[in-house]
């Protein structure tokens, strides 16, 4: 049997280096995965990740809708650096990949019950309504904000606002008073009026934004507002990249507190139903 704090732990570092991208899509870094699963050794580690994709390809799926091959650039000393290979892996990916592990290892044992329970997830979230999706993902970003406006004060964050505010310049190129104005709602209302597809952007330059300062150990209000404004960009240049529509031209949508209202009464009949 696994020891809990193995675990607490193990769960706790899959959840540390979980991405999510500009769909909303959670994703692993196969150079940060491989070693939470004892797999120091980056040409034993690809040997389970080619099994886990002949595995994908098997069960009738597209590879690459869940293994993405990358590069990175990494310091071998002396000032140098190499290009190396690594994989995007998503929550199904990652799945084959701990059913292809070594199971005599405690790592992969664990992997192999956190991400089937993680697959199931997303099934049943893909089986949700448009409006179970929206409250999902709404629960999500308000999560994530706390998060990052957490790193953010430990960075030395002081000017909340404006910190704030250059995330929205960066992915909707304008203020969020401007963009309250554009969309005509009440102030601090946008994420609450927010469709899936926008919550789903402001969720990517969240996280990303939250993982760049506690990556480069960004300091100060300057330095932090920046990085924020950046990863804001980014997001919305892939959406431009990919033919998307830019988070301020989205239409505004009912606000998040009638769907909760009409989940609430629709449970409310359900159960006295029966």
């Amino acid at each position: 049997m696994i020891d809990e704090t193995i675990k607490i732990s193990l769960n706790k570092g899959y959840e540390n280096i979980k991405k999510v991208d500009e769909n909303g899509v959670e994703y692993w870094q196969a150079r940060e995965l491989m070693p939470l699963l004892g797999y120091e050794v980056w040409q034993k580690a690809e040997d389970v990740i080619g099994r886990a994709a002949r595995a994908c390809v098997n069960s009738g799926q597209a590879v690459d809708n869940h293994f993405n091959l990358s590069s990175k650039m990494v310091e071998i000393g002396s000032n140098t650096v190499r290009e190396v290979r690594d994989w995007k892996l998503d929550r199904f990916a990652c799945y084959l990949v701990a059913q292809n592990g070594d199971s005599n290892k405690q790592e992969i044992a664990l992997a192999q019950t956190y991400f089937a329970i993680q697959t199931r997830r997303q099934e049943m979230f893909e089986q949700l309504t448009e409006d179970d999706k929206r409250l999902f993902i709404r629960g999500e970003v308000s999560d994530e904000n706390k998060k990052l406006f957490s790193t953010a004060k430990s960075a030395g964050v002081t000017k909340f606002g404006s910190f704030n505010d250059a995330g929205y310049r960066g992915l909707y190129g304008m203020s969020l008073v401007e963009v309250e104005e554009r969309k005509n709602v009440r102030k601090g209302e946008l994420l609450d009026r927010a469709g899936t597809t926008e919550l789903a952007a402001n969720l990517f330059r969240i996280t990303q934004t939250k993982e760049k300062i506690k990556k480069d150990n960004i300091r100060g209000d300057y330095d932090a507002s920046q990085t924020h404004f950046m990863v804001g960009g980014k997001v919305r240049q892939t959406i431009k990249d990919i033919g998307g529509t830019t988070p301020e031209n989205l239409p505004a949508e009912r606000h998040i507190k009638e769907l909760k209202s009409r989940k609430k009464k629709l449970l409310k009949r359900n159960n006295s139903e029966n």
